[in-house]
């Protein structure tokens, strides 16, 4: 036999008796959780009680690292360039996966830059008028634009936020017409709404709670099929008149491309299992979420639905940054 062959067998044979190479220990250092938001929006009641959770079940400490601007995509691109280890984790909405690709240029391929982990809440909004206008109901408010085309506003956190384009859809689902005035966020639009400076925005949950003990504001209806455990008085879009349609602002989890598949799986495991504890799902609907607790097809399916809602909507609406 050839020696170039025998040392080939006998390597090769070698390799079949050596014991199979232990897994990397995981974590062995910090854990950033990436939130592509600024601080002190509602990511952070998502995040924060995460990473308490994080820290004492995997006896590492873990930060929230704040990376604002471009819709979520420079946050984005931070994890997409992090090292594909499990120790960088991204909580995001699908203001920032399903539609900044239709409005920013991408740094990143939104496709495959990311493995999926969790679905983990959605938000839905609530139509809230200033107490000004003339209308108690939303079929009276609808009545009230088609009767003056263009004359109101209505405010946003900004363009191609989820708030902006369910607005949009709103529009083109009641065939009416609004001058759009957008902000830089939630909360400097929702003063514009108190003072009167528009007449309509759509608000989540916890800010419209919020104002509404102000008595600035009314809140109309809601974007979900289902009526809002926290404002259960208020009728559905759906109910007062305008069939099937549902928005929400959507949050869930990834990590970045190339995680080994048996510590994606641990890692999804561990979320599925934090975000199905009852407590966890009192604290979210407390904070004005509505819970979920999917793991990564949920996610990789709802993206895919939602990627495809919103780019229709900001296609056919002639959006543009």
């Amino acid at each position: 036999m050839p020696i170039q062959r025998r040392a080939l067998i006998a390597t090769t044979l070698a390799g079949a008796a050596a014991p199979a190479r232990a897994a990397e220990p995981f974590p062995t250092r910090t854990i950033t959780l990436v939130l592509p938001v600024a601080p002190g929006g509602p990511g952070d009641a998502i995040a924060r009680p995460l990473g308490q959770f994080l820290t004492a079940e995997l006896g590492q400490p873990v930060v929230i690292d704040n990376r604002p601007g471009a819709g979520g995509t420079i946050g984005m691109d931070v994890a997409a360039r992090a090292r594909p280890d499990g120790h960088t984790l991204v909580v995001f909405s699908n203001s920032t996966y399903a539609i900044a690709p239709f409005l920013y240029p991408m740094p990143y391929d939104n496709e495959t830059a990311f493995a999926p982990l969790a679905l983990v809440a959605g938000a839905p909004s609530f139509v809230c008028i200033h107490r000004d206008v003339p209308a108690t109901t939303l079929p009276a408010f609808i009545a009230l634009l088609r009767r003056r085309p263009g004359e109101l506003a209505f405010g946003t956190a900004g363009i191609g936020f989820t708030s902006h384009l369910a607005t949009e859809l709103f529009m083109a689902s009641t065939g009416t017409a609004m001058l759009h005035v957008p902000y830089r966020g939630a909360a400097p639009a929702s003063q514009a709404l108190l003072a009167g400076e528009v007449q309509l925005n759509f608000m989540e949950a916890a800010l419209t709670t919020a104002l509404l003990q102000t008595g600035m504001i009314r809140a109309l209806a809601v974007t979900s099929l289902q009526r809002h455990p926290k404002l259960p008085e208020v009728p559905t879009i759906d109910e007062a008149g305008v069939p099937g349609f549902e928005t929400a602002t959507y949050w869930g989890m990834v990590a970045p491309a190339g995680v080994p598949p048996a510590l994606l799986a641990r890692i999804e495991a561990l979320l599925v299992r934090y975000f199905g504890l009852p407590a966890t799902r009192a604290q979210l609907a407390g904070a004005g979420f509505l819970p979920i607790g999917g793991g990564a097809a949920d996610f990789a399916r709802h993206k895919a639905a939602d990627s495809a809602l919103w780019g229709r909507v900001i296609r056919e609406r002639g959006i543009r940054i």
